[in-house]
């Protein structure tokens, strides 16, 4: 049985490039967990908040439930729960849950599987990351379902069946901002180099974003990932939106970010297209938490 492939056909509600990382985030935490004790099982009731901390960290901006993959996983054939009446999921509802003693852990042929080559977790779980979510959460994600990879070897990534990034696109994003950031111009160099300056996705690669600059910004490490983490957003103006949610007191909280709100990017340059629209509101409806905070005065 092909797992990566399972991994790449996971069943998700898809509605006009809408997000729906709920399988796939439990299934990471389920991997990481495996690591960690490949016989126990996962109590609903006692992974409930671990789950729901990660669909609102990572997961949509609109309200979302941990018991809906819980349950839907079943399904997919990588996921089994059991409660105190025997196999099989009550239903997607937190109280059936919890009222049935729900648990899940990996499927039996799953888990076979991953004893019999443990290195196809770590496979598994790139597949995820990459299918999923942008470069720039990866380590990230990987701390807070408390998986821990091995690093990846070369180009020894799995292959999925998705089209690839093109690695020209860096270049291209950078050249048309002139190698400043979209939202704070910084524009650092080591000798002839740049560092610091990355080029992001606005509707993310792994939710059919195009590689090409109309899809791009050069943001600083910082920025790119606060864009990514929906704490930063683009308005309909092109101007930076900061989230309400987004919370800092220090000075350089409130100059690096708060202060941005409502400030238009800066670039691109004459010639080169600016983020078009229907990416702008896929990041806004998918990514950017919350409403926006008023133009800083």
């Amino acid at each position: 049985m092909d797992w990566l492939e399972r991994v790449a056909r996971l069943r998700q509600w898809t509605r006009s490039g809408a997000r729906a990382p709920h399988k796939p985030l439990l299934l990471l935490y389920a991997l990481a967990r495996f690591r960690q004790d490949a016989d126990g099982e996962l109590p609903y009731s006692a992974v409930e908040e671990d789950l729901k901390r990660l669909l609102a960290e990572y997961g949509p901006p609109h309200r979302t439930t941990p018991a809906y993959p819980f349950h839907h996983l079943v399904g997919d054939g990588v996921w089994e729960v059991r409660t105190v009446r025997g196999p099989g999921s009550p239903g997607s509802g937190v109280r059936e849950l919890r009222a049935a003693g729900a648990a899940g852990r990996l499927a039996p042929e799953l888990r076979a599987a991953l004893r019999r080559e443990p290195a196809l977790l770590d496979r598994m779980a790139r597949a995820l990351l990459d299918l999923n979510f942008p470069p720039s959460l990866h380590d990230e994600l990987c701390e807070a379902t408390g998986l821990e990879l091995e690093p990846a070897a070369g180009t020894g990534r799995p292959s999925t069946g998705r089209r690839q990034r093109d690695r020209r696109m860096r270049e291209q994003v950078l050249t048309a901002y002139e190698y400043r950031c979209a939202f704070c111009g910084y524009d650092g160099r080591l000798g002839a180099v740049a560092v610091g300056l990355e080029a992001a996705h606005v509707r993310w690669w792994a939710f059919d974003g195009p590689n090409d600059v109309a899809n791009g910004l050069c943001l600083c490490s910082l920025h790119h990932k606060l864009f990514d983490k929906g704490a930063l957003g683009i308005g309909d103006d092109h101007r930076v939106l900061v989230s309400q949610r987004f919370v800092g007191h220090s000075p350089a909280a409130r100059a690096h970010v708060i202060d941005l709100a409502g400030r238009p990017l800066t670039g691109p340059q004459p010639g080169a297209p600016a983020v078009a629209a229907d990416h702008r509101a896929w990041h806004t409806q998918e990514v950017f938490h919350g409403a926006a905070r008023p133009a800083a005065t």
